[in-house]
């Protein structure tokens, strides 16, 4: 696992690969946009211009100032080019966020007026946000131990547990879940529920983004589209040999509903 860490002169880094030995860190979510600063722009030292700069310039200082030194953005901590660190990035996602000491939800369509933090100022925007729509954000907002709210301007509206209510409404997910009770002790019908609404940009990732929702591991192959999802079915089923499961006996029209609309809607 690469990480970032704050400089003395304000800047940040990329730090070498920690193996097993990884020090506490902070990780960022987010929603992707348009220009995001990646690997390949810490290592040229460009993208300081780039409007992602700031999520990531956000997450470092927030991290200071809880006394963390390294922190984790996947933008530009994953070298993509290299297949095998990415197929390693997808399958290790959700234990990445639930190690994390903390994780900094960074929402860009949330602005709070310095002067006014009130939660009836934001709330509106905060049920609206395109983070609740993604697929990736899903496990980023169930693993971590910690996860904190802030604004466009880095204000912080609260954490999990505070918002916990507020969260169960706007998603569907059950309070427990979210207030780390195991996932083995919801159904595979209620963990696919959480997903029914949420989009990823590649179809493939729809599948690849519930990994660790499920427990399970799959070899990312980008272009296998609507295959991707019957892997993660079959790999679901073997991990569960033995187990009573909802997603073969109760409600199969259910599962079959959720897996029509989690790969066929949305932008390919």
């Amino acid at each position: 696992m690469r990480l970032l860490q704050y400089n003395n002169n304000g800047e940040f880094s990329l730090t070498e690969s920690f193996g097993d030995e990884v020090p506490q860190y902070a990780i960022l979510s987010h929603t992707w946009g348009a220009e995001e600063v990646t690997f390949r722009d810490l290592i040229d030292g460009t993208g300081q211009h780039k409007a992602g700069y700031r999520k990531i310039h956000f997450c470092g200082k927030q991290a200071r100032r809880d006394g963390l030194r390294y922190f984790w953005v996947d933008t530009c901590c994953i070298d993509k080019s290299s297949s095998a660190e990415l197929s390693e990035a997808i399958n290790s996602m959700f234990y990445w966020y639930r190690r994390a000491a903390t994780c900094y939800v960074y929402l860009s369509d949330v602005s709070v007026a310095n002067h006014d933090q009130r939660q009836h100022t934001w709330e509106f925007d905060f049920r609206e946000s395109r983070w609740f729509t993604r697929g990736w954000t899903l496990q980023e907002l169930i693993a971590p131990r910690s996860v904190e709210f802030f604004s466009r301007n880095g204000k912080r509206l609260g954490d999990r547990t505070h918002l916990v209510q507020l969260i169960h409404e706007i998603t569907g997910i059950a309070s427990e879940a979210l207030q780390g009770a195991s996932l083995d002790t919801f159904s595979v019908d209620e963990r696919f529920s959480w997903a029914a609404k949420r989009q990823t940009t590649r179809k493939e990732d729809r599948a690849y983004c519930l990994l660790g929702i499920f427990g399970v591991f799959l070899p990312p192959i980008y272009g296998e589209r609507d295959n991707a999802f019957t892997r993660l079915e079959a790999e679901i089923a073997k991990a569960s040999t033995g187990k009573t499961l909802t997603f073969f006996s109760c409600n199969p029209s259910v599962i079959f509903i959720l897996a029509v609309h989690l790969l066929k809607s949305g932008a390919d």
